[in-house]
């Protein structure tokens, strides 16, 4: 009879220790899971970080190409403006050559 319970003891062990393993294992398995999942997450952050300081400094360039493209077209009606103004004195001065 000691022989028999020792045996059913000793295969109760087995099983048990034969679990704690598969247990472990798949502990192992869901730690690496998660932690390749965490890695995704912070290149995914680290993705979208660049994007955001990429889409900044695109809007900035856009904004200076604007200011620049405005400044430069208020200079030439400025320009026009002269102009019209110089063509108006002169024809103003020919129509007072002419009364003279």
């Amino acid at each position: 009879m000691k022989h028999i319970t020792f045996a059913i003891l000793a295969a109760v062990s087995v099983l048990a220790v034969g679990c704690n393993k598969q247990k472990q294992a798949i502990d192992a398995q869901n730690e690496a899971a998660k932690n390749a999942i965490d890695h995704q997450k912070e290149a995914v952050d680290a993705a979208a970080k660049e994007a955001k300081e990429q889409a900044d400094i695109k809007a900035k360039i856009d904004k200076a190409n604007i200011e620049a493209s405005t400044a430069a077209t208020q200079a030439q009606l400025d320009a026009v403006k002269k102009k019209a103004d110089a063509d108006a004195a002169a024809e103003k001065a020919k129509v007072d050559a002419q009364n003279k």
